[in-house]
């Protein structure tokens, strides 16, 4: 098989996160192999993914969204979205941060529709 990879990839065992579903579903996976336009990952059931998720890789202090390329029954092939955006990915710490202040506007918003609408 010809590898038509532009940067060879690195062999990495670390464990990573897929989140899709507007991040209400997430999966663990393995990380087979990683470079900083794309990734080899292993888990139960591939065929479940959707064709973007939101990828992490805590070790590595990395987060980004993924496009998948290829899928097999337990492993698939991910593309960066963003390769600018993957060499200089935001922390893991201000990614969480993010979503907990979006969750907490999403609340306040049903809040104050279900206020306006009792009026």
């Amino acid at each position: 098989m010809t590898d038509r990879r532009r940067l060879p990839r690195d062999r990495v065992y670390y464990g990573g996160l897929l989140a899709y579903n507007a991040r209400a579903s997430t999966l663990g996976c393995l990380v087979r192999n990683f470079n900083e336009l794309g990734a080899r990952i292993e888990l139960g059931a591939a065929e479940i993914l959707p064709s973007e998720v939101d990828f992490v890789v805590e070790r590595r202090q990395f987060a980004c969204r993924a496009r998948l390329v290829w899928r097999s029954q337990t492993a698939a092939g991910l593309r960066f979205c963003d390769p600018l955006e993957a060499r200089s990915p935001i922390p893991l710490d201000w990614a969480r941060k993010l979503r907990a202040s979006e969750r907490v506007n999403q609340q306040l918003r049903l809040r104050i529709e279900q206020l306006s609408s009792e009026r």
